[in-house]
């Protein structure tokens, strides 16, 4: 493997976590959204990841791969319905919708896309140092 490949590995890792964290941070802005029908109401949205092989080759001979990201779906969970008559936004049988975020899911979920960030910065910066030191010992 080619030890500038790191650097590939490591980048689409923190491409795919920032996705992640843009994603939780959306969802969270709009945790206490209202709606007067199912279909104007937000839902949860979460990323899709994938490993990617280069070529059928490094299939066989790599145990490294980059991360693809294959899209964003919204979540299946159903939507919070709340009778509210009095609500500016309620339908014409009294009920508002709700998101279907979960706070606390999404704040695991920042906590731990912030983390794999981070161990993909120190990945970064570890093999920095280790080209450095490589070259140094050349002088």
């Amino acid at each position: 493997m080619s030890s500038l490949k790191i650097f590939d590995v490591a980048g689409s890792g923190m491409n795919a976590q920032m996705l992640r964290l843009n994603l939780t941070a959306s969802n969270l802005a709009n945790v206490d959204s209202v709606s007067s029908s199912i279909e104007q109401t937000y839902k949860s949205r979460q990323p899709v990841f994938a490993a990617q092989f280069r070529n059928a080759f490094d299939r066989l001979h790599s145990t490294t791969t980059e991360v693809k990201v294959l899209g964003v779906v919204e979540s299946p969970e159903p939507l919070r319905m709340e009778y509210a008559p009095n609500h500016p936004m309620a339908n014409d049988d009294g009920y508002i919708f709700k998101p279907n975020v979960d706070p606390v899911e999404e704040l695991a979920n920042m906590i731990a896309a912030s983390r794999s960030y981070q161990n993909n910065i120190e990945v970064l910066n570890t093999a920095r140092e280790m080209m450095m030191q490589t070259l140094k010992m050349g002088q």
